[in-house]
């Protein structure tokens, strides 16, 4: 199983003085990060998409580029790339010109976003959610394919043969499908044959096994052999010295953001007594010291049938950086060896 990290590169405020910490500090503290993950022996680093104040990450491909250039073997993706509000043609251009620059370390994982912005933004409907990602999850596929594609649709204008360039280091640049709850889109990942992306954020996750099923026999059905139908996670998790460090360093944080979206969809507020179910046995929260932590991955993995990779989202808290540093410290020295 491959161990990695996804950060949605959310702004912060510095916890002695209670100052934001600025856009420019936040982002060098960001690639230290991931300058640590690739020093730790961890598998991936990936970075959101969102187009909010609260957020840094609106382009993913500048800040993933910027990763290369200190790193050596830590592969770089995307966690998601909002496909629908994008340009497959600009998608792949970007994300070939970071693999040549990482030398054949970047991945892309494309989904829909649970945020709507995107859509006004750049000028399109949110009434053609769906219409828009399974069109132009079908022309970056051609794209990956062949340099010259020809191809029409109802959202772009046509493709009539031109080039489209640079060519990736990669003979095929990865693209795992990211997905939700939907179980129309885990039939589509296994029968296209794309590894699957799952966000798990909150519940059981053995809730998830049925869908996982479903999307491993779509797979089968499409004539597509079992080690192609790889099954990754996207978790929110936070590592200490203690479980009981790592879970008071994260629920303020964590208690913030959730609440803040809550607003926006009806949800009440959070309570510590909510965070302690989710963080418990069989909650989605990976969260306490690395044996806690490693065992609760090993027993997801049983649970669902097998995982390939595993990604923690420890950046939904806004937690100091030098308390960021030392869990990236812990998850790539001894939980992620503990795992394999």
């Amino acid at each position: 199983m491959q161990i990695g990290i996804d950060s949605f590169v959310a702004t912060s405020t510095n916890t002695t003085s209670g100052n934001a910490i600025s856009p420019a500090e936040r982002l060098g503290n960001l690639l230290e990060e991931i300058t640590l993950a690739d020093e730790t022996g961890l598998d991936a680093f990936g970075i959101g998409e969102h187009h909010r104040s609260e957020f840094l990450d609106s382009a993913p491909a500048v800040i993933l580029a910027a990763a290369a250039a200190r790193t050596q073997r830590i592969r770089l993706n995307s966690a998601v790339t909002v496909l629908s509000a994008a340009d497959p043609v600009r998608v792949f251009q970007e994300f070939a010109t970071l693999d040549l620059i990482s030398k054949g370390r970047a991945e892309l994982v494309v989904g829909r976003g649970s945020f709507t912005e995107a859509f006004p933004l750049f000028g399109l409907n949110v009434r053609d959610y769906d219409s828009l990602f399974a069109e132009k999850l079908e022309l970056l596929l051609k794209l990956r394919a062949e340099p010259h594609v020809t191809w029409a649709g109802r959202h772009r204008a046509p493709l009539t043969g031109q080039g489209v360039y640079p060519r990736p280091f990669q003979d095929s640049i990865p693209i795992w499908l990211g997905v939700g709850g939907t179980p129309a889109s885990f039939v589509r990942a296994g029968t296209l044959g794309l590894p699957l992306m799952v966000a798990i954020i909150g519940g059981d996750p053995r809730h998830f096994r049925p869908l996982i099923d479903l999307y491993r026999q779509a797979g089968k059905e499409a004539g597509h052999k079992p080690e192609v139908l790889k099954v990754g996670l996207h978790c929110l998790g936070f590592v200490g010295q203690t479980t009981a460090a790592a879970k008071d360093d994260f629920f303020p944080g964590y208690a913030e953001s959730f609440t803040r979206i809550g607003k926006e969809r009806g949800w009440p507020p959070t309570t510590r007594a909510q965070f302690e179910a989710v963080a418990g046995p069989n909650g989605a929260l990976l969260i306490g010291d690395p044996g806690t932590v490693a065992e609760k991955v090993v027993r997801l993995s049983k649970d669902l049938g097998g995982i390939s990779r595993l990604n923690f989202q420890m950046t939904v808290a806004a937690v100091p950086h030098e308390k960021m540093l030392e869990s990236i410290r812990l998850l790539g020295t001894e939980v992620a060896p503990r795992v394999r």
